[in-house]
Order: structure tokens, then C-alpha cells, then sequence
């Protein structure tokens, strides 16, 4: 569940400039605080807590609905490799650029319904576990608000899925749907992980120096 806690701690590090990186439910955590504490959306939540929330910024996608109605849950999760197309010039964009992340998994054989809508964007490929996803109907009031969606996967059914988000204006505030500490090895670590550290440390220095 969205804990007042779990709030508390995304909005003191966006508020203050500290690294942030969320994963899966993060992301979600994150764009709940954002819709509530800058868009005012005193009640946004997800509907995987609050069935009944005004402002649904996480929920189930339409199709997600059909197969839960049909299916029961086993068939609503969304689960492995799925391609994100990334935009450029955005902070996502250059980790996985600078890590040749980019270039290795487009050339990754992955069948239609990974890939998704060909979106004329570059793309890395992530694995998934998870059930909801963020709302596409709100997506256009957290962009007018600040927040960059810098990596989405559309269903070829025509659904945007967010995949990352980012925010600009923020020493490094990084989220993503997925889990990359899956693709993440010793030798070969996550590019969100590694600018995630790397930001840290440099604040740290800063703060000592």
C-alpha cells in the first residue's frame, strides 16, 4: 500500500535535491507524490490501493481489465522483456547511451508484442513484473507539471505504457517501471544504477569538500 512514510520520504528528496531511484513500485510511489504535492491532487493514488481514488494516476490499462475480468489475476501481469524507446536528450537517454546499452539491445531478437509500436526512437530492452501501470489518461497533466516520461513502451493496440521517468530540474530524481537489477551484473552494472551511485558520491564530495 502507499504508506504516508513511503510519501514523506519521495517528496523530502525531490523537495531537497537528493538522488532518487525508483523501481516498479517506486515509480508508481513517485508519481502518486508528484500528483498530490505539485499538481495538488490531495487524493491521487493507486487503485491497487484505493479503488475508488478521484485521481487514478496508477491503474489497471483497458486490456488489463478484459484479461482480469476473464482470467482472474494470472493473466493481468505483465511479465519479462519489453522494449522501452528512449527519448533523446534526456538524462535516461545518455546513461544507457554512455553504457552502449543502446546499441546492444536493439540488435536483441524480440518477437512483435515486445517490441511493441515501432516508435522511430532508440530503445533498450528491460524486464517486468508487475500488474499496473501509469494512467495514461493523466499523462499530459504530470508533463505540463514537470515530470519527463523519458521512455515508453506502446502496446500495438496503441496504449502508451511509461516505462521511465525524470525530472529535469532535479540534481538526479530517476524512476522506472521495470527492473534493470535483473540485466544488472558485477562487471556489467544497471546505467540507472551507476548514475544513481555516481550522483550520490559526487553530492557527498560536494557536501565534504
Amino acid at each position: 500500500m502507499v504508506s504516508s512514510s513511503q510519501l514523506r520520504a519521495v517528496q523530502y528528496v525531490r523537495e531537497h535535491g537528493i538522488p532518487f531511484l525508483g523501481l516498479c513500485w517506486g515509480m508508481q510511489i513517485a508519481v502518486v507524490e508528484y500528483a498530490r504535492h505539485v499538481l495538488g491532487w490531495q487524493e491521487a493514488n493507486s487503485t491497487e490501493v484505493d479503488q475508488t481514488t478521484r485521481y487514478p494516476v496508477v491503474d489497471f490499462i483497458p486490456n488489463q481489465r478484459e484479461l482480469l475480468h476473464e482470467k482472474g489475476y494470472g493473466g493481468t501481469m505483465r511479465l519479462g522483456a519489453y522494449a522501452a524507446y528512449l527519448k533523446p536528450g534526456t538524462l535516461i537517454y545518455s546513461l544507457y547511451k554512455e553504457s552502449g546499452r543502446i546499441d546492444h539491445d536493439m540488435r536483441l531478437p524480440l518477437p512483435m508484442e515486445r517490441l511493441g509500436k515501432p516508435l522511430n526512437l532508440p530503445y533498450v530492452v528491460e524486464r517486468h513484473r508487475h500488474r499496473y501501470e501509469i494512467n495514461p489518461t493523466f499523462i499530459k497533466d504530470l508533463e505540463r507539471a514537470g515530470i519527463v516520461f523519458s521512455g515508453v513502451h506502446e502496446t500495438m493496440d496503441g496504449i502508451p505504457l511509461m516505462e521511465f521517468m525524470e525530472l529535469p530540474d532535479h540534481p538526479f530524481f530517476v524512476a522506472t517501471q521495470a527492473h534493470p537489477e535483473f540485466h544488472s551484473r558485477f562487471m556489467e552494472p544497471s546505467p540507472v544504477f551507476m548514475g544513481f551511485v555516481r550522483k550520490a558520491l559526487e553530492r557527498r564530495l560536494h557536501r565534504t569538500s
